[in-house]
């Protein structure tokens, strides 16, 4: 599964640019298209229009505005695709599970273009539950966005909604559902938007995306987890505002995603430099061996009350990431939809330049990643490019994206996951010759050099021009694992609640997490840059008790959720608007 050349397809999981596609014509806008009796009621708002009314002062997102510049963006050619988000039985490696998925499949199949194109995907609901469809990392109008309530209306069961929009920025994404805790089931798949002048040079690519998997195990679904996190309170709005957390404004941490360089060891004394160092090697992990053999854990009671929670939650903690890991400790993790007892087996030939993608689609984990055997070269993160740098292995926060080449040595090599602070596994097989082992070593990359965004600077054709912004929001993130309530500056997720920019303006946002958690903070619709010609990115790390400055040009009008990407995180309420004014 998505394995492919520069100029072949590979793999049978793989949607080239071009392939299974078809010529279209169409409406320039959404349509919502009804299924049955639970489709869109008579009379309501038109096609694709939110659930709650946009303010006068703001930019809705189906205003002029967001047409307009659409239109600059100009359309290009129509590649069709039809999408069903259904029930079905998926084969994990280690044993089947019952779930969602798209088209039957985990990771759904690949959606491949060229920047420039239009994709026009019509997304069919035939899940007991409504849904939408949001594309990650995608710099896309606004009323694609596919966030219920904001962006458009939720997609009930039996009924269908047409996306349709340009995909002008080349490089890595991924689409998953906007709806409550979706995500943490199958309901994934990457997004690949070809650059037609593409600079790099290498003969195969790969496509690996990272999932941590509980559904369907033992009873276990992402819903009653998320029950049993929350003690039955529920989403956002049913949280308290008191935050639990600490008074120090973030001003003790460096840059949220200050973690690693391989020699220097993880302190509990940080700075507001821009970076940090911490060592690989002192993380509280296992010394889990990445192997064929997988453990598969079974059904768990759940007890409702959060000191249960926290005895449920990840037993493990990191120094990486500043203490806990995460909440949830999953029976399986996987690497394109297979556990480490069947991994999925990669061919190469030595010498072969190979470019891998590498999506963080779980949702509770970070994953620690390496190639047995090979060093590789980070190219791309969140989709932008950077000045090329090598590293021995890359941690990735839930939404990340990496692409890096390597150069294929001769045998077999395990593609190495750990689970960040959770004592656990997955793994893939690059493989030249021979068959695969049963059992691998720990490669020793995963304890040499690691690589975070912080340490990488943005390619000079996409380093934001210097300037001082225009506008500072400053966002801090609060809440405690003791009561969950977690939130962004003391308030739970409110629809209507607007932090205001306006189009043209640099506008900085200043991330302090007063939490005693890391967060993986993902905003909608934009690409921020870190600090010092830093990386361009969507998604950011923030460690506990740190904070981080990005900057962003607001040239995308409409309202664009800013959001925790731990799924349980965000749906307890930890997720706003940035709003464009008129």
């Amino acid at each position: 599964m998505y394995e492919k050349t520069r100029r072949a397809v590979l793999g049978t999981g793989i949607a080239a640019a071009g392939s299974g596609l078809l010529a279209a014509c169409g409406s320039s806008g959404p349509r919502h298209r009804t299924g049955g009796p639970d489709g869109n009621a008579m009379g309501a708002p038109g096609p694709g229009a939110p659930a709650g009314d946009t303010p006068a002062q703001y930019v809705s997102p189906h205003g002029p505005e967001v047409a307009a510049t659409e239109r600059e963006r100009g359309p290009g050619p129509v590649r069709t695709f039809r999408l069903t988000a259904t029930a079905t039985t998926l084969d994990i490696g280690a044993r089947k599970v019952t779930s969602w998925a798209y088209e039957d499949q985990m990771p759904g199949r690949e959606i491949r273009v060229t920047a420039g194109d239009t994709i026009a995907l019509s997304l069919a609901n035939n899940l007991p539950q409504p849904t939408t469809l949001h594309w990650h990392g995608v710099r896309l109008r606004n009323d694609m966005d596919g966030v219920p309530g904001v962006t458009q209306r939720p997609i009930k069961t039996g009924a269908a909604f047409d996306y349709r929009f340009t995909a002008f920025y080349p490089g890595t994404y991924w689409i998953h559902p906007h709806s409550g805790v979706q995500l943490d089931r199958g309901l994934y798949a990457p997004l690949i938007v070809e650059d037609p002048k593409e600079p790099l040079a290498y003969d195969k690519e790969w496509v690996v995306v990272l999932d941590d998997w509980l559904d369907g195990v033992g009873g276990r679904t992402p819903e009653k987890e998320f029950a049993r996190l929350t003690a039955g309170r529920g989403g956002a709005m049913g949280h308290a505002m008191d935050d639990g957390s600490a008074d120090d404004d973030g001003k003790r941490g460096a840059t949220a995603t200050a973690t690693a360089k391989t020699t220097a060891k993880a302190t509990a004394k940080t700075t507001a430099k821009t970076t940090a160092k911490a060592s690989p090697k002192a993380t509280a992990t296992a010394k889990g061996t990445a192997t064929a053999k997988g453990t598969a854990a079974g059904g768990t009671k759940h007890d409702r009350s959060p000191s249960a929670a926290r005895k449920k939650a990840a037993p493990l903690g990191s120094r990486l990431l500043g203490g806990r890991a995460g909440n949830v400790a999953y029976p399986y993790y996987l690497v394109n939809g297979r556990s480490s007892q069947s991994p999925q087996v990669f061919r190469a030939k030595r010498g072969d330049r190979v470019r891998i993608r590498i999506i963080n689609a779980g949702g509770d984990t970070a994953f620690r990643v390496a190639l047995g055997g090979h060093r590789m070269t980070v190219t791309h993160t969140d989709g932008y490019p950077v000045v090329p740098a090598k590293t021995d292995a890359l941690l990735l926060g839930m939404g990340e994206r990496y692409d890096v080449l390597v150069t294929v040595k001769d045998g077999v090599f395990p593609l190495a996951v750990i689970a960040e602070g959770k004592g656990r596994s997955a793994m893939a097989v690059l493989r030249t010759r021979g068959k695969s082992p049963v059992k691998f070593p720990r490669p020793k990359e995963l304890d040499g050099e690691l690589l975070t965004a912080d340490r990488l600077k943005a390619a000079e054709d996409v380093r934001l021009t210097p300037k001082e912004p225009d506008r500072i929001i400053r966002m801090r993130l609060t809440g405690s694992m003791r009561r969950w309530d977690w939130a962004i500056n003391g308030r739970p997720y409110d629809p209507s609640q607007r932090y205001p920019v306006r189009e043209g303006e640099r506008v900085r946002i200043s991330f302090i997490n007063g939490t005693d958690m890391w967060h993986p903070i993902h905003l909608h619709g934009h690409t921020f840059a870190l600090t010092d010609g830093g990386a361009r990115k969507d998604t950011t790390v923030l460690l506990p008790h740190h904070k981080v400055n990005v900057d962003l040009d607001a040239d995308n009008p409409g309202l664009w959720m800013v959001h925790c990407h731990n799924v349980y995180h965000s749906e307890s309420g930890m997720m706003t608007i940035l709003g464009y004014q008129k």
